[in-house]
């Protein structure tokens, strides 16, 4: 089984080495525009294979996708990030042009596989994808609800002093300052969180979540790459081994929470076919309009991308 991460950046080659690590596909590709990097960063990694005793093959390759044919999943992290200067606009244009041509070599070498949108912003690259793709909405899907969850889970852990391999917790919504974190549907070990902290601190841990991204390339200057590579590694690992993960991911609404045609983060199954199905949760009144404010703040994009004709 292959798997392929077009983009070697931090972000790709970061998922990349834990998904060879975990050690559940014969082959790894990681692939990139720039000429030797992909090559290069494969060749290390591969090289650590012996140390952190593991069989996955991994291989780079500078643009020839021949060499991606039949992966079961890909990875899509390729993109620039926002520049001092460059519109938001720009971004858009940029990074959808991008998608949609590493989209429409994917799909070519690789027709059956589940694609992963990373790049930036992503719920509406996810949009682009699928526009490009023509294929199934349940094989494309985009990374972020994980990320910010775990975002969400880490300061939660903090605050309250626990292991954050016992926080359960739900977030829907865009990825971005509109993300939507479930307080309600949040549990310590099934303590509800709500019972083991102060509104007050709640409240102030929902407000940096949504800021999470923000707050890192204040610190470095940058965008994350570890906790966005591990997130999408743990998307690829739910496929692969047809887990049955329920996980918050970017998807396709056809109709839940009321909302239709859109691409936000929602609750679903991950298993060997993508996305095995949606979970509608009970929102109450409150809950259901934040979502829907998200859900237009990413129409709002979806519509400057579509007045571009780049699809």
């Amino acid at each position: 089984m292959k798997v392929t991460v077009v983009g070697a950046g931090n972000v790709g080659a970061t998922c990349a080495q834990i998904i060879a690590e975990k050690n559940i596909v014969q082959e790894v590709v990681l692939l990139d525009i720039k000429e030797g990097i992909a090559e290069g960063k494969a060749l290390d990694l591969w090289q650590t294979a012996p140390v952190n005793y593991y069989d996955s093959r991994v291989v780079g390759s500078t643009n020839d996708y021949s060499k991606t044919a039949d992966s079961e999943v890909v990875v899509i992290t390729s993109g620039v990030p926002r520049k001092p200067g460059m519109s938001r606009d720009d971004l858009i244009s940029i990074n959808a042009g991008i998608v949609k041509s590493v989209t429409e070599n994917v799909v070519k070498y690789s027709p059956n596989a589940k694609i992963i949108i990373v790049s930036n912003p992503l719920d509406v690259m996810t949009y682009a994808a699928f526009e490009t793709a023509k294929i199934p909405k349940n094989q494309i899907m985009g990374m972020a609800g994980i990320l910010d969850t775990a975002r969400y889970r880490a300061f939660l852990a903090e605050a309250l002093d626990v292991s954050p391999r016992d926080i359960s917790a739900l977030l829907m919504g865009g990825h971005g300052d509109t993300m939507v974190p479930l307080p309600r549907y949040t549990t310590v070990a099934g303590i509800p969180v709500t019972e083991l902290i102060d509104e007050d601190k709640l409240n102030a841990i929902v407000d940096r979540t949504k800021k999470g991204g923000g707050e890192l390339v204040n610190l470095m200057g940058t965008s994350a790459w570890y906790a966005p590579g591990s997130a999408a590694a743990q998307m690829v690992e739910a496929i692969v081994m047809n887990q049955k993960r329920v996980f918050p991911c970017c998807v396709r609404l056809e109709g839940e929470y009321g909302l239709n045609d859109m691409f936000v983060g929602a609750p679903v199954v991950l298993g060997k076919n993508g996305i095995e199905r949606i979970i509608e949760v009970d929102l109450n009144k409150d809950e259901k309009q934040l979502l829907h404010d998200s859900a237009n703040s990413v129409k709002g994009v979806m519509d400057v991308l579509d007045g571009m004709n780049i699809l």
